[in-house]
């Protein structure tokens, strides 16, 4: 990765920069406070609302005022980025992780993410 940078972060990058939680490392941090835009995908407010209701994630971050709080963008889910999940191997069906990807690829975005299902899809990645 050269230059200054276009990053999209993950559901839980996105949770762990707003919390301040340590198991964001130090190299994602860096990366994020030096790139030149940062993106949160719908798809991860969809995805953190939807465990939120099941149980499973504890959210205590309204996802649209935490995204505006720390001055990322918010990447909407477009026609050309569903169409783009028909081109994506089947490594693994999360349909939001394979909405992240096809919004990397298409807007062809650095991934800042701690799931390892992300690197047989061949985008570049900064490890959480």
């Amino acid at each position: 990765m050269t230059g200054r940078s276009r990053l999209l972060l993950d559901t839980h990058a996105f949770l762990w920069w707003k919390l301040d939680d340590p198991q964001l490392k130090m190299d994602a941090r860096i990366a994020i406070t030096q790139a030149e835009l940062v993106f949160v995908s719908a798809a991860s407010a969809w995805e953190a609302a939807i465990k939120a209701r099941l149980g499973k994630l504890d959210l205590t971050v309204d996802f649209a005022q935490g995204v505006k709080e720390s001055g990322f963008e918010r990447l909407p889910i477009g026609f050309q980025h569903a169409a783009e999940t028909r081109n994506l191997p089947d490594h693994h069906r999360d349909p939001f992780d394979r909405m992240l990807i096809a919004q990397a690829r298409v807007e062809r975005l650095v991934v800042v993410t701690h799931d390892p299902l992300f690197e047989p899809y061949g985008l570049d990645l900064i490890w959480t």
